[in-house]
């Protein structure tokens, strides 16, 4: 990770979505402007779907795990390089 970038990490463990479902584009693709608050993901935990969100304002430089991905609590899904 750069050192001006910043990571985006899951809250849980489960399976990571970048996607609010199949059909549907991903929430952000990277090279992106996202808000603070700004949902990047999903994580599923036992059929229940919690937000990942940007912690500040930025850009997605890049996601660090494939849509679909079993993923850890604590784990980086993806860098984002806040405003300066």
């Amino acid at each position: 990770m750069s050192q001006q970038a910043k990571a985006i990490t899951s809250p849980l463990p489960g399976v990571f979505y970048r996607r609010p479902s199949p059909d549907e584009p991903p929430f952000v693709e990277e090279g992106q402007s996202v808000q603070e608050g700004d949902v990047i993901g999903l994580v599923e935990v036992m059929k229940n779907f919690y937000e990942i969100t940007a912690e500040e304002s930025g850009v997605v430089l890049r996601f660090l795990v494939e849509d679909a991905s079993i993923i850890d609590a604590g784990q980086t899904v993806a860098e984002l390089k806040g405003e300066e």
